[in-house]
């Protein structure tokens, strides 16, 4: 099993996806900042320098880190320097906590595509990874524990169109 971590804006929002496609556990926290054990409300009032980020625990077997790479750059606005959709803030910027230079390399060629193809400046950062804390447990599974409020969140963040 492998691990990857990416800052993709409200975690709520991303978690699903992965799962559709075939990563074994999807956690949602916290990555990059210096604080140890931010909380929610830390993170979310930009006190922390941490990002919301998941990690993805997964079978390379059964997806590929370069498949991954492309259900994220899916899912996000990849231009988008102040946040994601309704989230602004850096807690919700975007970035890609790579674990090893082949995940350096292949997200660099991802984004290098990107801003080939739209001639745009991709906004995300590429970062060593550091630190990775798990969010509170009414985090997790969000779209499960909260299936009304969660496609609430979809529609008015503007992730989802009615």
């Amino acid at each position: 099993m492998r691990e990857a971590f990416f800052a993709g804006g409200c975690f709520w929002c991303v978690t699903p996806i992965y799962k559709m496609y075939g990563v074994d556990k999807v956690i949602c926290g916290y990555a990059g900042g210096d604080e140890v054990n931010p909380t929610y409300e830390q993170v979310k009032h930009q006190e922390t320098g941490h990002r919301e980020t998941i990690k993805l625990v997964y079978d390379p077997e059964k997806v590929s880190y370069d498949r991954l790479l492309d259900i994220y750059f899916a899912n996000v606005d990849p231009f988008d320097s102040e946040g994601q959709f309704i989230d602004k803030g850096f807690s919700y910027t975007l970035a890609i906590f790579y674990n090893t230079d082949e995940e350096k390399e292949m997200a660099k060629a991802k984004i290098a595509k990107i801003e080939s193809e739209s001639g745009k400046k991709v906004q995300v950062e590429l970062l060593p990874y550091k630190n990775f804390y798990e969010a509170e447990e009414y985090h997790q599974d969000y779209y499960l524990k909260n299936p009304e409020a969660f496609e609430k969140e979809l529609i008015e963040s503007g992730r989802k169109k009615r």
